[in-house]
């Protein structure tokens, strides 16, 4: 089969950027009304912990460059709980970013068409960028580009023009502004229009959830990318804006801040760029949406989370079930709220920034338990503990400042991720819906039979997958671990430990008699040893999964030390266990 193309710098920061950038558009208007004439300082204090972030997103991935951001990193130092807690989030927030992308995108669209339906025309433009993420990544990633540099070149002839119609007209807005008290501290006000600023960083997460679609050394490049985008532009409108109008007038221009800017310092026609500029990168928003999400479920059907129907490929490559969920999940959304999406800003604020601080944590476990894995970038602990700090003071700003987002969002969370527990033990799940089907119907008992027969199929199906760990001469203790990891997250009963030898290493003499006795304090899992002469690498777990027909997301090894010759993604999926 044909090698997929990697996406280089360009289309890959184009897809994430997209998103992130769309933040110029809402954010510096929504400082400046909490934090006044400090809202560019509160903007440059988002910039720097984006750039804590750069570093701490640069040490996982480059540790573990697998789809899925939070989700990986958690299930590979934590587990399939914590993990799928993460995925949930993460999955709400890029529904949420969606819909609301989309609804604004139709809404600056309907400056232009007068009798534009909004919610159709919402629906309308999901569905488009449905079908182009149906044509692959490749051909999404081209219309990627095309908006993103169409609106850094918008964004930076806004500048240059604003910025020039203060030089022609004085500094009288900017005496004045800086002159007006407010009635809050100076604390309230960097709190504040730093927690409302902290929601122009969406986006940034979305690079890790396709990065296995990335060329080698391109991720902490979109990294890069993204935080000069944030860190210049968002100030820097912010200042321009102080320069343009009184502190007052903002208020009153808060939905289209950048348009009212833009025909004041240079005219009509700048208004409109601006406004056809904001259609674009709020589409190019959704099509990260859409990219960002099916790396993460495609990752979560592999670890059988999800049903694996979800995996089925099209002949671009591009999953056409996952996509049509997510196109299904994200219209009924802006149906059932019937386009009066005020209520999502609640499920987007904190999903974001709750898995933005989930990726902090994953950091600090993957530095506990995964200490001798290499990894290209290190952040330090105190790092990532003011990145965190950061982070957690945005959150409860966002409660703070709008308690009904915490209700709104729990009515979204709740039940997503009951079902990803649910789908996490399905075993548990049919045993309990053949219990009940029993009691209620059994007058019909060929029926009950028959659906019994299927029944325990299934489970017997699931429970016989057998499992793989790649041992190095572990001790007793070591492979305790590893028993009570598949006891508590896996569904199997069938383990199967494998030395690898050769004339460099022999398996010491007492991993039999280690292994025996772990197969007799495990009476529910069958436990087998196997010897095989060879080299471990991916050639060797090609062909053992192959041959066993394993999938290789199905085998474990230990944390590789800094002399193991092959970078983790080079193993094709095998997944990290002690």
């Amino acid at each position: 089969m044909k090698t997929p193309t990697k996406l280089s710098e360009l289309p890959a920061s184009a897809i994430c950027g997209n998103d992130i950038s769309s933040s110029c558009l809402y954010v510096s208007a929504l400082s400046i009304l909490y934090a006044g004439k400090f809202a560019w300082l509160s903007l440059l204090l988002v910039g720097g912990t984006l750039y804590l972030f750069r570093r701490i997103y640069g040490e996982v991935v480059g540790a573990l460059p697998l789809n899925g951001g939070a989700y990986n990193v958690l299930l590979n130092s934590a587990n399939k709980s914590v993990a799928s807690f993460a995925a949930c989030l993460t999955i709400l927030s890029y529904v949420a970013t969606c819909v609301i992308s989309a609804n604004e995108a139709i809404h600056y669209a309907a400056s232009f068409a007068f009798h534009l339906p909004i919610i159709l025309g919402t629906i309308g433009l999901i569905f488009l960028f449905f079908l182009l993420n149906l044509l692959g990544l490749k051909e999404s990633s081209k219309a990627a580009v095309v908006i993103f540099i169409i609106h850094l070149t918008t964004l930076l002839l806004l500048c240059l023009t604003c910025g020039w119609y203060v030089l022609r007209n004085g500094l009288g807005h900017f005496t004045v502004n800086f002159a007006t008290e407010s009635e809050h501290s100076l604390f309230f006000q960097l709190f504040a229009g730093f927690s409302a600023a902290m929601l122009g960083i969406s986006g940034f997460e979305s690079s890790a959830n396709y990065v296995e679609e990335q060329a080698r050394g391109v991720f902490p490049k979109t990294l890069r990318n993204m935080w000069i985008i944030v860190t210049v532009f968002n100030p820097l409108i912010a200042i321009l804006a102080l320069g343009i109008m009184p502190l007052g007038e903002v208020q009153n221009h808060q939905q289209s801040l950048l348009a009212f800017m833009g025909e004041r310092s240079g005219g009509r026609w700048l208004s409109w760029l601006v406004s056809f500029d904001a259609v674009l990168v709020l589409s190019g928003a959704v099509l990260t949406s859409f990219v960002g999400v099916s790396g993460l479920i495609k990752r979560m059907t592999l670890d059988r989370i999800l049903p694996q129907f979800l995996l089925k490929e099209n002949k671009r490559q591009a999953p056409y079930f996952i996509l049509l969920l997510f196109f299904v999940l994200c219209v009924a959304i802006l149906l059932s709220t019937g386009g009066e999406l005020q209520a999502l800003a609640g499920v987007y604020a904190i999903s974001f920034l709750a898995v933005m601080g989930l990726f902090g944590i994953g950091n600090l476990l993957l530095k506990l338990h995964r200490k001798r894995l290499p990894r290209p970038e290190i952040a330090t602990v105190a790092s990532v503990i003011i990145a965190l700090l950061a982070v957690g003071t945005g959150l409860i700003g966002n409660i703070l400042l709008n308690p009904r987002y915490v209700w709104v969002f729990f009515e979204y969370f709740i039940p997503t991720f009951l079902l990803a527990l649910m789908m996490m033990d399905r075993s548990l799940l049919l045993k309990g819906l053949l219990s009940v089907i029993l009691y209620l119907f059994n007058p019909i008992k060929r029926n009950i039979e028959r659906f019994t027969s299927w029944t325990n199929r299934t489970i017997k199906h699931i429970n016989d997958q057998e499992f793989v760990f790649f041992s190095k001469g572990d001790d007793i203790a070591s492979l305790n671990q590893v028993m009570m990891y598949i006891q508590q997250n896996e569904e199997t009963n069938r383990l199967r430990i494998v030395t690898v030898e050769n004339e460099q290493f022999r398996a010491p003499e007492h991993l039999h008699r280690d292994i025996e006795t772990l197969d007799r304090a495990y009476p529910e899992i069958d436990i087998t040893y196997q010897k095989i002469t060879g080299h471990f690498g991916p050639d060797l777990i090609t062909n053992l999964s192959a041959e066993w027909q394993i999938p290789t997301n199905f085998m474990f090894i230990g944390s590789p030390g800094q002399k193991f010759p092959y970078r983790i993604e080079e193993l094709g999926g095998v997944r990290l266990i002690i």
